[in-house]
Formats: structure tokens, sequence, C-alpha cells
């Protein structure tokens, strides 16, 4: 009798150990996924500027040039770092067909990169509205976004934009011109906007103008 109720315990003692390892053994976690809003730290040349051919003038003239394959693999908020330094420097401009009244087919290069439809749109405001939701100052500055075509007497254009990403901060310096065709004025001047972000948000922590005299 008290070898058939130590067989019982043992028995009821193994199949209580089998059952924890059922349940809290490695083969039945859920495996762990990794965020892929956070990219691998890198820098990247995103905009500069070149020759190139155009079917209208028939001719090389100088013109923004794209990282387009880079910019089709890059997470929403890099993109949104990107879009949000995009809405205020001019990336080549030009109305989609015949300009509205409203001005709302502003097509602006860099944002056709990043898939974020026309200038001040609300594809484009929508989406940075979206993740900059805890920025207040860059929610204001957004108010501000202005349709300026690479015709308009008084302009920024870029000239350069590059892209540094490291841990969950994102870097975008760039170069750009602005462009006085009244006075005949035209400087170059650079910035650098510095971004924190997680998977809810970004914020812009710092922005650093050189001085110029």
């Amino acid at each position: 009798m008290k070898i058939a109720l130590r067989i019982q315990l043992f028995l009821m003692l193994m199949f209580a150990l089998n059952s924890f390892g059922q349940i809290r053994g490695s083969k039945d976690l859920p495996p762990v996924k990794y965020d892929s809003i956070f990219a691998k730290d890198t820098t990247v040349m995103i905009l500069w500027r070149g020759n190139r051919y155009d079917t209208t003038y028939k001719d090389s003239v100088n013109a923004v040039l794209i990282n387009n394959a880079y910019c089709k693999t890059i997470s929403d908020p890099v993109r949104a770092a990107l879009g949000y330094v995009a809405t205020f420097v001019g990336s080549d401009c030009w109305w989609d067909g015949p300009a509205k009244d409203d001005r709302s087919n502003l097509k602006c290069e860099m944002l056709s990169a990043l898939d974020l439809g026309y200038q001040c749109s609300d594809r484009h405001l929508g989406f940075l509205r979206k993740w900059f939701k805890y920025d207040t100052l860059s929610l204001k500055n957004l108010k501000d976004c202005g349709t300026v075509p690479y015709t308009a007497t008084y302009q920024d254009a870029f000239d350069e934009i590059r892209l540094t990403l490291k841990g969950n901060t994102i870097t975008v310096k760039f170069r750009a011109s602005y462009i006085d065709t009244r006075d005949q004025g035209n400087w170059s001047y650079t910035e650098t906007n510095i971004f924190e972000y997680d998977k809810n948000g970004i914020v812009l922590t710092k922005v650093i103008r050189p001085i110029t005299k």
C-alpha cells in the first residue's frame, strides 16, 4: 500500500511539473516583438541639388534630387520629422495642373517623396498633427503652413538635407537658400532640428541656427 501511494504521489508530482512547463516554458511564450519604428543608427543624405533633364525646357536644369528609395523604407516618426522640416522650406514646389483658387494643389518634391500629398493639405498636416500631438509649439508652428511655389518673389529653398538616426533621436540638418528676386538677394544658411520620439509621438527638442554676420 505504501509503495502504491508513493507511486501515486510521484505521478502527481510529475504531472504538476509537466503542466507548469507547458504554461511557463519558452516554447509557449509569445515571441519578442521589436518595435519597427526604431531604425538602426545611420546617417543618410536625403536631398541635394544637381542637374536633371527637363522635358519642358528640353535641357538640363538645376533641380532638387531626392533619395526616393530610402524614403520608401523609413518609419512614420522619421517621415514626421522630415515632413515637419519640409513644411517651411521649399523643394521645387509647383502647381499640379492649373493653380486652384484655394492654392490646394501645390506639389513639393520632398513631401511627395514622403507620400504626404500637397503642401498644407489635410494629408500633410493631418499626419504631422497626429505625430506631434504632444508638442504644442510645433503644432502652433504648423498653423503657419504656406503655399509658396518656386517662382515666388521671396522664398526659402532646400540645397541639402542630411538625416541622422541614433537611438530614439532624429537629427535633420539642412542647408538652404533664401531668395529675394525683387532685390536680387540670395544667401545660404544651415539649420539643425533635433527630435526625440517613441511609438506614441515625436517632439522637436532643439533647433540650432548658426549666427551669421
